[in-house]
């Protein structure tokens, strides 16, 4: 319907119902538009068109409106020079296209200051607008002020440089442009591109550095649409261009950069358009519970052993990627144009920084471009197809960037990575090199690996590129973990560490494997995505692998093992009782060789620090260190019987030193109270603590008592709990942290001889600031305190603060239960594994207290949503539970836990459904 017609339907209107019988109109018309956008990404399925569509039907809103306020709200009939108005698109809604739940951005541009007419002009349009709850930004200028404020703001600036009309005076908005260009733009282009690309540094780094973050924003995040529009901006400030595609005229893209661009740019509205569609708002960060439903909606199906949304999310990511090549180029070619300095270039691409001195380059084929590493012609690949590698290798000896434009060649000349080039021994070592080399590794790796070169030569890594695992436990994709743990084991081999990991940084200068290390490290997860074990598959592709790199059959037995067995240390220092002697016993079997046990430790670090922001901590740290030393006792042909023996008196000799304001009957007296395992696991600082608080306590006649304190380097605070033992205590303690918001990450569990639990409980840190934390710490040690009294009933607390878990719906893991008793040589083992939420521990502590099991010692593991809980139980007379009888009730109580908080959640879903 034109827009003349449009008002003329609602003109014969009184005046006072004119606006709500405009907004009912346009409200139709914008629900119309919306339905048709939304057919397009359902039908042709195309994201560009979708926006270009919503964006349309909102030109027609406004120039409705702006139709209705000048004809019908406040005419003019003569007006003077002052009375006009252009009302323009700027911003997003500039370039002509909008997401369903995009602000819709407007300038009001008056030729001077505004005018009483003008104001109420302006009012008229903007009240329908928010009366259809639109999201409008907007700003009311003179062409003077346009020009004078763009030039002191980069934002306005960017803003304007997609000025499009809507409404109105055309020669105004043709006036604006003109000056625009000529007092704003001109030369000025070097200071727009600095500025522009040090806003999108920071963009990013907010949003998250990596173009690999597994729950991405697809609007402002690395290598999402954001990127696009920056390098549009910069490209069209530089070379004067509207459409993109006048840039391959321009010479800055050929044709296959434009269908990249193109294609990355429709993608990534069609994820865009559909996030927003099906949340009902302006949602940016592609979350799990979005990628599931979008990749549903986009219609990706399941395939070679992935599901539909890691397909889905692969695409993403190498999307995202093409982006960031796009950048490369732009930037090589403003570069080369002088309009952008190559300190920027270096912080945009991660480059190397150049050395003062720079050695002799070494082959003929290679050359210093702009103090950038370049080949010698566009033909050196061609001749010697290693040179691709070559390039790399001396980028990496000599700390050079590597020319934009040659890393353009590299992705075009990928073609040349044939199977005799991934075979020939040539090749293989530089790779070796490459991967292993002290300087810097990460950075060249990842260099390789966007150039698509790194996926070429190792085929097995190539499937592995933009994977994604659905879960909350690893943060970056499958290829960039790899990559950024072979940065962290870099760090620590250049010592770079020592305060974090001042075990590991020790062990590592004193192996014999250390090119087997850093290839282990590369493979361990190179078979993910598979349909089996990935451990088992990982080892067979070293098995393969490892001889084509020029590593011995022994290297390679080493690498095969590692890969293997590269989880194996993380789960027992987590999940095991490192106190029983037997879970070390069983281990050192495992390792075999005190060098696999240095190796092992060395990879476990560096896996488990690369998998994302704050999944390492101290505790986990102290875990493997313990493992460690345990395990090295073994390794190092001691008796672990006989050792911890003599160690439990070294240890309790120490106390008793550090104990000297005791007399000599309270140190003995005190000693007799804890069984071996408390020696073996308690360190001298925390059992110095554990006297003075059990004696304090003694003293004051409390036989209920909690001591808190917070431990910053482990990432953890620890309440130490003093109670009369009974089978429940654990529950009651696990339920008083769940009420008070605590999650426990570990427990410690000792039962003294004189029927006490000395309990300690880490919970993960909350706050930043030690007095914080020790407030909220106190508050849960109270709460504790008053359960343990039976001042408060822990079941009701629970309950109050039980709620839906949040990705119930995105993830379903099946609950599983393992009972062993060959773990121990004392307990039974129940490993209770499944779907994490609030609660869960003082759920399965509870029923095993039901049960009537007595809890030795609980270990407590989190990967994302999954939590892993491990318990060593035995009945009440202190026995392994053997019946199997017993065994399938235990079973058949633990899975229930998990039946009846599906249930729960079922039932609050319904409940808060009937009430909305």
């Amino acid at each position: 319907m034109a827009v003349e017609r449009v008002v003329e339907a609602v003109a014969e209107q009184p005046r006072e119902e004119l606006r709500p019988a405009l907004v009912g109109v346009l409200r139709g018309m914008l629900d119309e538009g919306h339905a048709t956008a939304k057919e397009i990404l359902k039908g042709p399925r195309n994201g560009l068109a979708c926006a270009i569509r919503i964006s349309a039907v909102m030109d027609a809103v406004v120039s409705c409106l702006h139709h209705a306020a000048v004809t019908q709200f406040y005419p003019v009939q003569n007006p003077s020079a002052s009375e006009r108005i252009a009302v323009i698109a700027v911003g997003g809604y500039g370039r002509g296209t909008l997401a369903p739940g995009s602000d819709v951005d407007l300038l009001f541009l008056f030729p001077h200051k505004q005018t009483a007419w003008g104001e109420s002009v302006v009012e008229a349009m903007l009240y329908p607008l928010w009366d259809l709850k639109l999201k409008v930004g907007h700003s009311v200028r003179s062409i003077e002020d346009c020009v004078r404020e763009a030039r002191a703001d980069m934002t306005i600036r960017t803003a304007l440089l997609e000025a499009r009309f809507l409404s109105g005076d055309r020669a105004l908005f043709s006036e604006m442009v003109r000056r625009y260009q000529a007092e704003v733009v001109e030369g000025s282009a070097q200071a727009f591109t600095e500025a522009k690309l040090a806003e999108r540094e920071t963009r990013v780094r907010r949003a998250g550095t990596s173009r690999y973050l597994v729950e991405p924003n697809v609007k402002d995040g690395k290598g999402g649409l954001r990127d696009l529009n920056t390098l549009f901006w910069i490209a069209k400030y530089a070379y004067r261009v509207e459409d993109v595609r006048a840039l391959v005229s321009a010479g800055l893209f050929d044709r296959k950069e434009l269908q990249m661009f193109q294609r990355s740019e429709e993608f990534l509205w069609r994820v865009r358009c559909w996030m927003h569609f099906i949340t009902g708002r302006a949602e940016e960060r592609l979350s799990f519970d979005l990628q599931r439903q979008v990749a549903a909606a986009i219609g990706y199906a399941g395939r070679s052993g992935q599901a539909p949304v890691e397909r889905f999310m692969k695409a993403y990511f190498l999307v995202a990627k093409d982006v960031g090549d796009l950048t490369a180029i732009v930037c090589a070619a403003l570069e080369a144009r002088q309009q952008k300095p190559r300190a920027s270039l270096s912080r945009l691409l991660g480059s190397f920084s150049k050395r003062s001195r720079v050695r002799k380059l070494g082959h003929p084929d290679f050359t210093l471009k702009s103090q950038r590493l370049s080949m010698i012609d566009d033909d050196a690949f061609e001749r010697d197809p290693v040179n691709l590698l070559r390039l790399y290798e001396i980028a990496s000896r000599d700390d050079l960037a590597i020319h934009p434009d040659t890393s353009r060649l590299v992705t075009q000349s990928l073609r040349l990575v044939t199977t005799q080039m991934r075979n020939d021994a040539e090749a293989n070592k530089i790779f070796l090199e490459i991967l292993t080399a002290r300087r810097s590794p990460e950075v060249v790796l990842r260099r390789m690996n966007e150039s698509g070169l790194l996926g070429r030569f190792i085929p097995d890594f190539g499937r592995v590129v933009a994977m994604m695992q659905f879960n909350m436990y690893h943060h970056y994709t499958v290829d960039e973990h790899l990559i950024r743990s072979i940065g962290v084991l870099a760090e620590i081999d250049a010592g770079a560490l020592e305060a974090e990991h001042p075990l590991a940084n020790v062990v590592l200068p004193t192996i014999a494997n250390r090119r087997a290390l850093y290839v282990a490290l590369f493979l361990h997860d190179i078979a993910k995505g598979r349909p089996e074990d990935h451990s088992l598959a990982g080892a067979r592709i070293a098995r393969k692998l490892c001889p084509r790199l020029g590593l011995s059959d022994a290297q390679t037995e080493t690498v095969a093992w590692l890969v293997e067995h590269h989880l194996d240390m993380s789960t027992v220092a987590q999940s095991r009782d490192l106190g029983d002697p037997k879970t070390i016993e069983t281990f050192a079997a495992t390792v075999q060789t005190l060098e696999r046990l240095k190796l092992l430790l060395i990879l476990t670090v560096a896996d488990i620090k690369a998998v994302g922001p704050g999944v390492w901590n101290g505790w986990k740290g102290q875990l493997l260190r313990t493992l460690y030393y345990e395990t090295e006792v073994v390794l190092a042909g001691g008796h672990s019987a006989i050792e911890r023996k003599a160690r439990v008196e070294k240890k309790q000799d120490a106390l008793k030193a550090t104990l000297s304001d005791w007399s000599a009957a309270e140190r003995k007296a005190y000693l007799a109270r804890h069984y071996p395992a408390y020696w073996i696991k308690t360190d001298l600082p925390r059992q110095e603590k554990h006297a003075r608080f059990l004696r304090q306590a003694e003293t004051e006649g409390r036989s209920t008592a909690t001591l808190v304190e917070t431990d910053q380097f482990r990432g953890v605070t620890e309440l130490t709990i003093l109670a009369p033992d009974h089978p429940r205590l654990l529950a009651i303690v696990t339920g008083a942290c769940a009420a008070a918001g605590g999650n426990i990450v570990d427990a410690q569990i000792f039962t003294t001889t004189d029927g006490l639990v000395l309990d300690t409980i880490y919970v993960s840190r909350a706050f930043e600031q030690d007095d914080d934390e020790l407030r909220r710490a106190e508050r849960i040690a109270a709460a504790i305190e008053r359960a343990l009294k039976g001042e408060i009933k822990i079941a009701d607390l629970v309950a109050q603060r039980r709620a839906p878990p949040p990705r119930g719906q995105t993830f379903q893991l099946a609950p599983e239960v393992i009972i062993d008793n060959v773990l121990s040589a004392r307990h039974t083992v129940l490993e209770v594994s499944g779907l994490d939420r609030p609660g869960l521990l003082y759920d399965l502590t509870t029923a095993i207290g039901k049960l009537n099991l007595n809890i030795a010692s609980a270990h407590i593991a989190t990967f994302g949503e999954k939590a892993v809980d491990v318990f060593y139980v035995t009945d009440l007379t202190n026995a392994k539970v053997v019946s199997t009888a017993r065994h399938l009730a235990i079973r058949k109580a633990l899975l229930e836990v998990f039946t009846l908080d599906a249930e729960r959640t079922v039932a609050a879903r319904a409940k808060a459904a009937a009430r909305a």
